[in-house]
């Protein structure tokens, strides 16, 4: 069997444990009841009343002006980038972030938008020192430095949380700078859990943010976007320009209401159980093998990060355990992720943990 990845397809996997991404799980039966029963409109026209208490209850959520519901967590960072940048001009972001790494250079193809990156952290922070330095403007040779891109959690640092005096140095920074910052969240209820923050205080240390449904929250479709009226308004325009207008979504909206009613249970839930597995992990790690697999225990939220050596690959862990039925991902050449959701049951656990000492068998 191939290793999964991003972007393979894995046959058969309805028996599966599968831990690929929090984006697998599917609607639970009251979930799908709630959608049925929502009432509907059409949303270009702004006549879809759940998906305007959804966008009213967003905004309280988190403390801004307005909120969009949105697609994806792509079409949300695009649509933001978009609406804070002019053609031309440029952000800051993260070589690992997900806008940069993984949405195709989108602010670049459809704005005209350049990006200044920098290298992440190991705790998914951007050094301040290097935010700094990588502002431009002022000379013709440049573009004009407008915006800031941070990732919370963030994916490739292992599902890291940003905390509190880091948000706020940022924000200081960007204020000095006259910059605008913008927060991809799409696990942001996962960092609020881990931090003991609101995600309302999150919010407020950045102009815009991002957050997903379909991911930790459990909805099928659809991410919002929150900042001020002025700047919302600007999205809305432009998400009609990319193909997002909605018809009668508030089917989806329902679904990320459930989400929202349930939200701090859920991610309080698989925080923990991504502590369970990685120290489970650890634990059941012989001596001998402790340099060629370690599982990261340290600033955990629902993403766990196996770290293979010593000719121990991660291909080679993934296939094994997907020949059993349990599904994660190759993260690169060095790294597998697991990532918690709500379909992670507590007979899964024992399990995972009974295939993962089948796995050490054969590395003696």
């Amino acid at each position: 069997m191939p290793s999964v990845s991003y972007s393979s397809k894995v046959e058969n996997c309805d028996e599966c444990i599968d831990l690929r991404s929090d984006t697998v799980t599917r609607p639970t039966p009251e979930m799908r009841q709630i959608m049925a029963n929502s009432i509907v409109g059409d949303d270009v026209y702004g006549e879809d009343p759940t998906i305007n208490a959804l966008e009213e209850r967003c905004a309280k959520l988190f403390k801004k002006e307005a909120g969009i519901f949105v697609c994806s967590g792509t079409m949300g960072n695009l649509l933001a980038v978009l609406s804070h940048c002019q053609r031309g001009e440029e952000i800051i972001v993260g070589k690992q972030s997900h806008i940069h790494r993984w949405e195709q250079g989108n602010y670049a193809q459809f704005g005209g938008v350049s990006a200044m990156t920098v290298e992440i952290a190991n705790d998914g922070t951007l050094p301040l020192k290097e935010i700094e330095a990588s502002i431009r403007g002022g000379d013709s040779h440049l573009p004009t430095t407008k915006l800031i891109c941070l990732e919370n959690t963030h994916n490739w640092a292992g599902g890291k949380a940003l905390s509190r005096e880091y948000l706020r140095s940022v924000r200081e920074l960007a204020d000095h700078h006259k910059l605008k910052v913008h927060l991809d969240g799409a696990r942001v209820y996962n960092a609020a859990v881990a931090t003991g923050m609101d995600v309302s205080e999150i919010a407020s240390y950045v102009d815009s943010i991002q957050m997903c449904f379909s991911k930790g929250l459990g909805s099928p479709v659809g991410s919002i976007v929150v900042g001020e009226k002025k700047f919302i308004d600007l999205v809305r325009h432009k998400r009609k320009a990319v193909g997002g207008g909605w018809r009668q979504a508030g089917i989806l909206a329902a679904a990320a209401m459930y989400s929202l009613d349930h939200a701090i249970k859920t991610v309080t839930r698989d925080n923990k159980n991504a502590a369970i597995l990685a120290k489970g992990f650890n634990d059941r790690t012989p001596n001998h093998l402790k340099e060629a697999l370690h599982a990261n225990e340290e600033g955990l939220t629902n993403i766990v990060v196996v770290r293979c050596a010593n000719g121990v690959t991660p291909s080679q862990m993934v296939s094994f355990f997907q020949e059993r039925r349990v599904l994660f991902m190759v993260f690169d050449d060095h790294r597998v992720r697991l990532v918690t959701n709500w379909g992670l049951t507590d007979e899964h656990i024992p399990i995972i943990f009974e295939v993962y000492e089948e796995f050490i068998k054969t590395l003696h």
